[in-house]
């Protein structure tokens, strides 16, 4: 007999890695989850009215406080699986073209830049960390120009 009770949902989430050229080196912005304290990248459901992108970019403003490019690449996409739900998350990037001062989530997390060898010493999920790989040889600060 089946388990009409069982629990086993599936989700929709997007992701962003917020980065610049800093000094002709990519750094990458990480902000604390709010239970665990762990540095995570800005994450969420996608919203029933906005793109995949267009949700990962509004958790950058609202739990990060950055602002960036509308030009974005998709890394890519990965399974999560959490005690009885699984979620299916777009990750993307995003250059960030203005960091705020005051953002909805400032009071419930920390934000911090960090260089790629250090983020992904302070990165648990090792899918996230391939993306990150990925990002970094997608971004060429040889070519890019330093913000002003």
């Amino acid at each position: 007999m089946e388990d009409i009770y069982k629990s086993e949902f599936d989700f929709n989430q997007s992701c962003v890695i917020p980065y610049r050229i800093s000094n002709g080196s990519v750094e990458l912005l990480l902000i604390t989850s709010i239970k665990k304290q762990k540095w995570i990248f800005p994450k969420g459901f996608i919203e029933f009215n906005l793109s995949a992108f267009e949700s990962a970019k509004k958790e950058a403003y609202e739990e990060a406080g950055v602002i960036g490019e509308n030009e974005t690449v998709e890394l890519g996409s990965f399974e999560l699986k959490k005690k009885n739900r699984s979620s299916h998350i777009k990750i993307f990037s995003m250059e960030v073209t203005k960091e705020l001062k005051d953002y909805p989530e400032k009071n419930l997390r920390k934000r911090k830049w960090f260089t790629v060898k250090d983020a992904l010493e302070n990165i648990d999920n090792s899918d996230i960390k391939n993306f990150v790989h990925k990002l970094e040889v997608k971004v060429k600060p040889a070519n890019h120009s330093p913000a002003q």
